[in-house]
């Protein structure tokens, strides 16, 4: 008896999306269970801390609202890590907000303490790893995000261009001046900690 196998290949997310355009809810369940975790590695390093969980959710929702405008140009993770990224700069406009009330609050009662989000912290181990966060968290958002994008995330630079929306001269020339800031701010904290 000769028994015949035939190998069943894992769909390409190009596949996935226009069977989610199509309605195919399951087809969509294999997308975000793909992506979760770059998707939450990418909110966490951008910022988001405990509300990671939060703008991952809005940003697969927004993702599957929005399928019918993706248009294939990038790759779906690219197309989906900018709605995360933009998701998570929404969030830093509304800590903002919220920081400047609080702020206030302190000012009117001044017995009252404001807690530190160390969500990033507990997610991240290590010394070297916290050292290289707490630079990371030093540098202006853009400078962030592009270092996030290319190496957290390991982004080619065309996909780092279309998930920022900058142009390629951009991204190049924020990249190396971005490099240059971390590994001035990482050298700084070892020689203060020697």
């Amino acid at each position: 008896m000769t028994v015949i196998r035939t190998e069943v290949s894992p769909l390409d997310d190009q596949a996935l999306v226009t069977r989610a355009r199509a309605g195919d809810l399951e087809a969509y369940n294999l997308l975000v269970a793909r992506h979760t975790a770059s998707a939450y590695r990418t909110a966490v390093l951008l910022g988001a801390g405990s509300d990671s969980e939060d703008v991952i959710q809005e940003a697969f929702v927004k993702a599957y609202r929005k399928l019918s405008r993706f248009r294939g140009d990038a790759s779906f993770r690219s197309w989906l890590l900018t709605i995360v990224a933009n998701e998570t700069r929404n969030l830093h406009r509304s800590r903002g907000r919220r920081d400047g009330l609080v702020l206030r609050a302190a000012a009117a009662d001044p017995a009252s303490e404001i807690v530190e989000d160390d969500a990033v912290g507990a997610v991240l181990a290590g010394e070297r790893r916290a050292s290289l966060v707490q630079a990371l968290r030093q540098l202006p958002v853009r400078d962030r995000e592009v270092i996030v994008c290319r190496y957290f995330l390991d982004l080619t630079e065309e996909e780092t261009v279309a998930a920022l929306g900058w142009p390629r001269g951009t991204v190049k020339s924020r990249t190396s001046r971005a490099l240059a800031k971390l590994r001035s701010l990482l050298d700084r904290e070892e020689i203060r900690h020697g």
